[in-house]
């Protein structure tokens, strides 16, 4: 049984030959492209599991193209592979929606390991057996559907950021460390830095939150980690 269907965005050839060939032997359907503008016909014509995105493409910026597909396309997880290894530019593609970033070079295996990560995480997701909703205050989380509403108004988030506001909603209340998100979240053999809790934390409360610098429901415990809170009085 094939593990899931990958659509690789990447304009080197020999890397994208590389990384072709360690997803088959992965036991992986792959798709690929060296433009950016083929990737939505390919999404509708393939409707992959994942995409590792490049950032540097000859017809579009990488970003850009992470934007659009976090706001047309949030259930598929994005795992952006660059050459671009700052700081800034990993807190911008997580910060754009990317679920992992990975700098190049990189070793194959991690790769397929980080890709494996993420697809299970979704996967359990899919077949949990709890109620399918959660509702706190304004907001209603449709678990089987992984859609989040505030005050009857869809906000639109990305898988990982679902994971999280499910987690904050079911330990209402509740102080979570950052390492507790990491293993939940993302997994116990994530590979990546930590910062990107803190990214996907400032992310989700610019999307929750009316004022994202004053948060009336993800708080920030500190010295310890991050909590969701509600009472009567927020609205």
């Amino acid at each position: 049984m094939r593990e899931g269907k990958i659509l690789i965005v990447e304009d080197e050839l020999a890397i994208r030959k590389l990384i072709n060939f360690n997803l088959q032997r992965s036991n992986f359907d792959v798709i690929e492209t060296d433009e950016g503008k083929q990737v939505i016909p390919l999404i509708k014509k393939h409707d992959p599991s994942l995409i590792l995105l490049d950032l540097t493409l000859p017809d579009m910026d990488g970003f850009d193209l992470c934007a659009q597909l976090t706001d047309n396309h949030p259930e598929i997880p994005i795992i952006i592979v660059s050459a671009r290894g700052q700081d800034m530019e990993k807190i911008m593609g997580l910060e754009l929606g990317a679920d992992d970033y990975i700098v190049k070079p990189f070793n194959p295996l991690e790769l397929v390991a980080r890709i494996r990560s993420v697809l299970r995480r979704l996967s359990s997701i899919a077949n949990q057996t709890e109620p399918d909703v959660i509702r706190t205050g304004p907001f209603i989380i449709e678990l089987r559907t992984q859609r989040v509403y505030k005050s009857n108004k869809q906000i639109k988030l990305t898988n990982r950021e679902f994971q999280m506001i499910k987690l904050f909603t079911e330990k209402l209340n509740e102080p979570i460390t950052r390492d507790e998100l990491l293993d939940e979240i993302w997994g116990l053999d994530f590979f990546g830095d930590p910062k990107t809790v803190d990214v996907h934390i400032r992310r989700l409360r610019e999307k929750i939150e009316k004022d994202p610098s004053n948060p009336a429901y993800l708080k920030t415990i500190w010295g310890y980690g991050y909590s969701f809170f509600h009472d009567e009085d927020t609205k």
